[in-house]
């Protein structure tokens, strides 16, 4: 008995550590220096996987030529626009199909239907009809984050407990403040999943959009030096795509905790 209480207590103390707020440096250098090492060693040809000093220095005659903020530029452009257009729509939409039965009714089997369509398949379909510019990709863009967005939206307004609606109707709550107070909080989180996973979502598509249909943009910059075999180059637009999930991520994470302290 003894024993088994010894091993209870441990085992909760190991669950109880806390992590320091530099550990994820610690797991990115350590894969970093690997990295470094293994194209030191000559063990993978340059051409294939340059070393990170290498794409470093790459990274930084990009940058003070101009090329590199030009490309991110358009690229943030595109994604902030369609990203904030595609979530701002999906939110509204997965409200309304969330408070209205009518509209789920009406609505659900379009969006069920819609969904499992690749979106980048619609690319030059939304090129004949919009045209060649910015419009098609940042379209393209907001498409992609508005499924995500509304079916968990949808979720997280059905999935709100019923007895506390009741209990703020009994309380004499009305229509707005039900909503307001009890069932926007109690979605939110599942809203915030659909919008990490929406962010993910977007990358993808910008890229492709850009690959396909554009002369600046970091996708476009990753097809042109692939072409051209400067694989130095070609890293840096991957590990600046990365960046940018990155921080659209500790971004959103930011905003969940300021809106849902309670979480």
């Amino acid at each position: 008995m003894g024993e088994t209480k010894k091993y209870i207590k441990n085992r909760v103390a190991f669950l109880d550590l806390k992590v320091p707020g530099y550990a994820p440096v610690i797991g990115i250098a350590g894969l970093l220096l690997l990295w470094e090492i293994v194209c030191r060693l000559g063990w993978v040809a340059p051409l294939y996987l340059p070393a990170p000093t290498a794409i470093l220095a790459a990274g930084w005659e990009m940058l003070t030529k101009g090329e590199l903020l030009q490309n991110l530029g358009a690229s943030l452009y595109r994604i902030v626009l369609g990203y904030l257009l595609g979530a701002s729509v999906g939110i509204i939409v997965g409200l309304l199909l969330g408070f209205s039965r009518w509209a789920d009714a009406i609505g659900s089997p379009i969006l069920y239907s819609l969904y499992p369509i690749p979106k980048i398949a619609l690319l030059p379909l939304i090129v004949l009809w919009l045209g060649i510019g910015e419009l098609p990709k940042v379209t393209i863009i907001a498409l992609g984050v508005f499924f995500p967005v509304v079916i968990n939206t949808f979720s997280g307004v059905k999935n709100v407990d019923s007895v506390l609606i009741k209990a703020a109707v009994s309380f004499g709550s009305n229509h707005f403040n039900v909503i307001r107070k009890v069932i926007l909080p109690g979605a939110l989180p599942v809203i915030f999943a659909g919008l990490k996973l929406a962010a993910g979502t977007s990358l993808l598509l910008l890229v492709a959009a850009e690959m396909i249909a554009a002369q600046h943009g970091i996708g476009s910059m990753i097809l042109h030096y692939g072409n051209l075999m400067i694989t130095t180059k070609l890293m840096v637009g991957i590990l600046v795509l990365s960046m940018l999930g990155l921080l659209l991520n500790r971004g959103l994470q930011w905003l969940e905790n300021k809106l849902l302290p309670w979480k």
